[in-house]
């Protein structure tokens, strides 16, 4: 099995070809991310063991998202049942990735908790620090959160090698691994990109509050486009990961 190397410039270039997939099928891909948070608030609700289970699922809701922009980058008709398709084949691989998963987030939850802090998002306006919060803590925090981007990146390409190449859980992540450290150059334009996105994202949400100000308009405006960010970004994080699967492993026949 052979990952090619990209050049630097098809990093971003993933974000824009997923944002196309996006355009192709709007609704539907919306109405089957919001389909895919109301299946995770399902189970989220499972009193104690409800977010451990989440988390095992990730990997398999993850490969029926990747199946539905590679049906539409096919031209294929999404059946009703996509939502689920990622546990139709090698669910037991796919909730082993979802176990390892678990484990490494347990292991940057204990490094950070090494420093007494554990990992928080501060919220408040930046170099701004608040009560009882050290400029430290919130340096090693951001530290501990930014670990999760190589992870995330790892276990991106890993379900749909788990999934489309009947690999298991252990090779499927090696393989991933080796795919984003032979191509990091085009990986960090794309983080880069998605960042850029995001901030725009936060500067457009907060624009829009600045112009209506406090009024009762506010927050229907600011809740809609919350929302719309729930639903837009899983969309184009995964069908840029599938393009992105689709140039390194280019030629790779899969299986399913």
């Amino acid at each position: 099995m052979q990952a090619l190397i990209l050049p630097a410039s098809r990093g971003p270039r993933w974000l824009v070809e997923g944002f196309a997939i996006f355009r192709k099928k709007p609704a539907l891909l919306s109405f089957l991310v919001l389909g895919y948070w109301l299946s995770m608030v399902v189970v989220w609700s499972v009193p104690w063991l409800g977010q451990w289970i989440g988390f095992l699922l990730l990997p398999a809701f993850s490969v029926s998202l990747m199946n539905a922009c590679r049906l539409i980058d096919r031209k294929e008709t999404l059946p009703p049942q996509v939502l689920f398709s990622g546990f139709h084949r090698n669910l037991p691989s796919l909730l082993a990735l979802g176990a390892i998963y678990i484990l490494v987030m347990l292991l940057i939850l204990g490094v950070s908790q090494l420093f007494d802090i554990g990992i928080s998002f501060p919220v408040q306006p930046v170099g701004e620090v608040q009560p009882g919060e050290t400029p430290e803590h919130v340096t090693i925090s951001l530290l501990a959160v930014a670990l999760l981007f190589p992870v995330n990146l790892v276990f991106g390409l890993a379900p749909v090698l788990t999934a489309w190449h009947d690999m298991p859980a252990g090779k499927s992540l090696f393989f991933s691994a080796v795919a984003c450290l032979r191509n990091w150059r085009p990986f960090l334009l794309y983080l880069l990109a998605l960042l850029f996105v995001m901030l725009a994202g936060g500067c457009a949400l907060r624009l829009i509050g600045d112009l209506l100000g406090q009024g009762a308009g506010l927050l229907p405006v600011t809740t809609a486009l919350a929302a719309g960010i729930l639903i837009f970004m899983p969309i184009v994080w995964h069908a840029s990961f599938y393009i992105g699967y689709r140039d390194i492993f280019a030629g790779m026949r899969d299986a399913s």
